[in-house]
């Protein structure tokens, strides 16, 4: 038998306690997929009236669910959601094409719904045939066993190669009632931006209709999901879906139809913090990951210069080996600097290492003390 894998060293130390939102409901099962002995099957159930959102990979290789999904959100309405770990049903042609109709075809049936508002999402080995017969018989089960609180369950059924699961919660008010948000997400390898070997499904009771609910995704996702790397690879199955039920809307929450209503501003800033503690949790359980850092740009001509001088920086195998190994070679983030392909003023850079200046108008900090930044390096 496998040793199992250990846990990553930045795993967080507790798991957030989250309520139930109401209209949403979740199942998992053993289905033999590709693991034995562990769930791989997740089915989230959504009352009548759920919107829905979604961001995907940018990838020109994308998996056959990714395709489905894409489709499906100009209707903007959802019912269930079913996800499977192991196989990414990914470059598997008209085989994959199929499994995915097989598959939303048995969802439906089981779970009462249009088939057009299922949404699917497959993770794991790319390039082999999905068996979708697995989930006959499944589907059943998981719909009648369905219930509110079985948040954990479903953040470990879509796990791969994950070390823990990653679940992330906050309120919101709108007009005056509290709203709630929660979500779930996977990924430890081919981190890069646009978005990661990454999966994310994150819910809410909040009154708000599809087009906004897009709008606030899209660009929430940007400063998240969009914004982490590990390994700079993009992966076939990227997904990101956003479920709004509505049911705040019994408590009086006021119905939202403008991306600019007012009233979005608390809700904006909840949803903004649950991408970006689901999208560090993935960072931190990158394969093999031992750090975490974060890189900021000031000064640069527009955030997307910024941004990619950012990610020469993280992307970079020489930044990375001197910060596994604790080396404070900064000279490393010039280097990086330079090769982004943004305007970048030599004569007027300054590098900080945590709160520590170790360069300043293009040379080295004056105060420079390795051994202090040496410190930082150990963090």
């Amino acid at each position: 038998m496998a040793k199992a894998t250990p846990v990553s060293p930045l795993a967080p130390k507790t798991y957030p306690d989250i309520a139930p939102i109401d209209g949403v409901r979740f199942s998992v099962a053993q289905a033999g997929i590709r693991y034995a002995g562990r769930t791989d099957v997740m089915l989230a159930l959504l009352d009548e009236g759920t919107q829905v959102a979604g961001v995907f990979t940018k990838s020109k290789c994308p998996s056959a669910p990714v395709d489905w999904c894409r489709a499906r959100l100009e209707g903007g309405k959802a019912r269930a959601l079913l996800v499977n770990s192991g196989n990414a049903n990914a470059f598997t042609g008209k085989t994959g094409k199929e499994a995915v109709k097989f598959s939303a075809k048995l969802a439906a049936a089981a779970a009462g719904v249009p088939e057009r508002q299922i949404f699917l999402a497959s993770t794991g080995v790319i390039g082999e045939p999905l068996d979708a017969s697995k989930f006959d018989g499944v589907l059943e089960k998981l719909v009648k066993d369905a219930r509110p609180d079985a948040w954990r369950e479903a953040a470990s059924a879509i796990m791969t190669t994950d070390t823990y699961p990653k679940l992330s919660t906050r309120a919101a008010t709108i007009g005056g009632v509290e709203t709630r948000i929660a979500g779930i997400a996977k990924g430890a390898g081919m981190i890069a931006p646009d978005m990661a070997t990454m999966l994310s499904f994150v819910f809410t009771d909040a009154p708000i209709a599809a087009p906004v609910l897009q709008s606030l995704l899209s660009k929430s996702a940007q400063g998240s999901f969009n914004s982490i790397t590990v390994d700079s690879d993009t992966s076939t199955s990227d997904t990101l879906l956003l479920f709004a039920t509505g049911a705040a809307e019994t408590r009086g929450a006021p119905w939202i139809e403008k991306p600019n209503d007012r009233r979005l501003g608390d809700f904006r800033r909840a949803l903004d913090e649950t991408l970006l503690d689901l999208a560090h949790q993935v960072v931190k359980d990158g394969e093999g990951a031992r750090k975490f850092v974060e890189v900021t740009v000031t000064g640069a001509d527009s955030a997307k210069a910024a941004k990619r001088i950012a990610l020469s920086i993280a992307n970079s195998p020489l930044v990375k080996t001197a910060i596994a190994g604790e080396d404070a070679n900064w000279g490393r983030v010039v280097m990086a600097v330079g090769k982004a392909g943004e305007a970048a003023d030599r004569d007027k850079l300054a590098i900080w290492f945590g709160d520590i200046r170790v360069a300043h108008k293009g040379l080295r900090d004056p105060s420079y003390d390795e051994a202090q930044v040496s410190e930082i390096m150990k963090r």
